[in-house]
């Protein structure tokens, strides 16, 4: 007689749903632990006892550096959509670009803040309201298969994933512009590595600016986009990284970063401390990198304890370094409510 074992080790599929259902759980408690840790060496009695002369105006100006941070990245974003073909209405998307930011911020949602504009803006009409909304509502509460996707929701990721790109090109440069500053603070080769990483990016930027000048290459990559249905993402590619648009956008994106930079030095500065403007641009870049990992919610204690390390080398008081990350984090989530209107507008 044959017996057959079951098997006692759970399939790959079923270990997969498990930690993907877990993985949210995860990231909070990570990022409690990283706050903690960020915390936990501050005496806040004698830190109290110092009697910080709290300027609160410097909240405002952060706030507002953040909103308009906001409102060039959805404006960025918009000219892309528009380029490619969707209805032109710079508002609509400048509010979705808020949208995304608030689910971001660590909302409830099985899809993250980019997927979330990106799906949503394919049901944008030409008035700038939202067509089909239950079968939007349908595609916002299940996994994207881009495999499977409509030529018009890959476009709409494609661009998206443009936008995000450029971002990334902007952080890379100013935080290259900061190496070459005051990387010799950090370490010895702190400014060497400025100097290679914005001649790695300059590099980048003119290679692709060849290959869509030159038509034999600029075909070969139409035909690349044609394999994968998005026919008409070439507008938006050339409008990101053609010469001499590139410069602009290079430029753009450098101004939408230093923005962020500014609402943190405008945290630091409402606490009494001059923080120096070269560590803000070595150390909120490294911590955009840092976040491209899903392992805390919205940066929450990755943030403060990246921050805290960075700035100690020029000097600044670490407990007062995480009492302004904390702030900037929570003027972040303010900055973000008017996303709310646009996630509510739709039900």
């Amino acid at each position: 007689m044959n017996l057959k074992v079951p098997p006692t080790t759970k399939s790959p599929s079923r270990v997969k749903a498990i930690l993907k259902r877990a993985w949210p759980t995860i990231r909070v408690l990570l990022s409690i632990a990283l706050l903690w840790k960020a915390t936990s060496g501050i005496d806040w009695h004698t830190l109290f006892d110092t009697h910080i002369q709290m300027q609160p105006l410097w909240f405002l100006a952060a706030l507002v550096s953040l909103m308009g941070a906001f409102i060039c990245g959805g404006y960025r974003w918009a000219l892309l959509m528009k380029a490619v073909g969707f209805p032109p209405r710079i508002g609509a998307y400048i509010g979705l670009y808020f949208a995304g930011g608030l689910v971001n911020q660590g909302l409830p949602s099985t899809l993250g803040g980019d997927s979330y504009r990106a799906i949503t803006a394919t049901h944008l009409t030409n008035t700038g309201n939202l067509s089909e909304t239950k079968e939007l509502d349908e595609e916002l509460h299940h996994s994207v298969d881009l495999e499977h996707a409509t030529p018009k929701l890959r476009l709409s990721f494609a661009m998206v994933l443009v936008d995000r790109l450029l971002g990334l090109a902007g952080n890379n440069l100013l935080g290259a512009i900061g190496l070459i500053l005051g990387g010799a603070t950090l370490a010895a080769w702190g400014q060497d590595l400025g100097y290679a990483v914005m001649a790695v990016m300059l590099l980048a930027g003119v290679a692709i600016a060849l290959i869509l000048a030159w038509e034999p290459s600029k075909q070969l990559l139409q035909k690349f986009l044609d394999r994968f249905n998005m026919n008409h993402a070439m507008p938006g590619i050339e409008l990101a990284f053609s010469w001499p648009k590139n410069i602009a956008q290079a430029g753009l994106a450098i101004g939408i970063h230093f923005l962020t930079i500014l609402a943190l030095l405008f945290c630091l500065k409402a606490y009494g401390v001059n923080a120096p403007i070269e560590g803000l641009m070595i150390g909120l870049p490294a911590l955009s990198l840092l976040l491209m990992l899903p392992i805390s919610i919205s940066g929450w204690g990755l943030r403060e304890a990246t921050l805290s390390s960075v700035l100690a080398l020029w000097g600044v008081n670490p407990s007062l370094t995480v009492l302004a990350s904390i702030s900037y984090g929570a003027i972040g989530v303010l900055a973000t409510l008017p996303g709310a209107y646009f996630l509510l507008k739709r039900k």
